[in-house]
């Protein structure tokens, strides 16, 4: 079955189950795998209260991507939305909406294979040499010993390069994650889990080389975010380092 055809079937099919990337329902899981770590509705532990008051409930925002990627720019066989309806892909390559966004709320699920490394991309204006002109919220198995030695900007749920995020939660690979990035103009926002990670000012950093703590910026990110625009294309970063990363229940809200 080609990939477009399991595309519209996942929505048709998995999206009634509640498993597949497209679907409203923050309840239901695929078989086999963990529970959507995100729970509306009846509390059933201190953890999952703890969820509701950082996360939204997203079933009824506006999905990033359709069922048919027709709304994405991608090279074309790099990513695709699987048999059990995660959006994944081959390479590292990243996926980037066609349209703008300003002043939104974006959640979504993503779940890591062991020594992944990914990232959520925001602001971009240059999906080309997209490392130094967009915002990246990091994605990464904090917790296999691949990442021991990394920098703490480099840490799931942080601003890469930039701000290490407040708590270090990742789950175990295989497990669904939720994360909430907040972008109102230079605020961000960044709750992973049910904990808030980042809670930054992209105008208190006005130097390349240096974060506002003191600690370097790697070279190749080489624009102050102080001065860069608030309104680009949002994207996902691909496989990188050969570990697969796999999204779903990537909803929007424009504010």
């Amino acid at each position: 079955m080609n990939r477009i055809l399991s595309s519209a079937l996942c929505a048709v099919v998995l999206g009634t189950a509640g498993c597949c990337m497209f679907s409203g329902s923050k309840e239901a899981s695929c078989a086999g795998e963990a529970p959507a770590p995100a729970i509306d509705g009846v509390v059933a532990s201190e953890t999952q209260a703890a969820q509701v008051a950082v996360h939204p409930d997203s079933r009824n925002w506006s999905p990033l991507f359709n069922f048919a990627l027709s709304n994405a720019d991608f090279e074309r066989g790099v990513w695709y939305i699987d048999e059990r309806g995660r959006l994944t892909a081959d390479k590292d390559e990243a996926i980037w909406s066609k349209r703008e966004y300003e002043n939104f709320v974006l959640d979504l699920e993503y779940a890591c294979a062991p020594a992944a490394n990914s990232g959520v991309l925001i602001y971009a204006t240059d999906t080309k040499n997209w490392i130094p002109n967009t915002i990246e919220i990091q994605i990464q198995d904090d917790l296999n010993s691949h990442w021991d030695k990394v920098d703490d900007t480099w840490r799931n749920g942080g601003l890469f390069g930039h701000c290490a995020p407040k708590v270090r939660n990742v789950r175990a690979a295989g497990e669904w994650n939720r994360m909430t990035i907040t972008a109102i103009g230079q605020k961000i926002k960044v709750a992973v889990n049910g904990e808030i990670t980042v809670d930054a000012d992209l105008a208190d950093w006005k130097s390349a080389t240096t974060n506002p703590d003191g600690s370097a910026i790697p070279s190749w990110l080489n624009k102050p975010w102080a001065e860069m625009p608030t309104r680009g294309k949002i994207g996902l970063q691909g496989k990188h380092g050969q570990a697969t990363i796999y999204f779903r229940s990537i909803k929007i809200k424009e504010l």
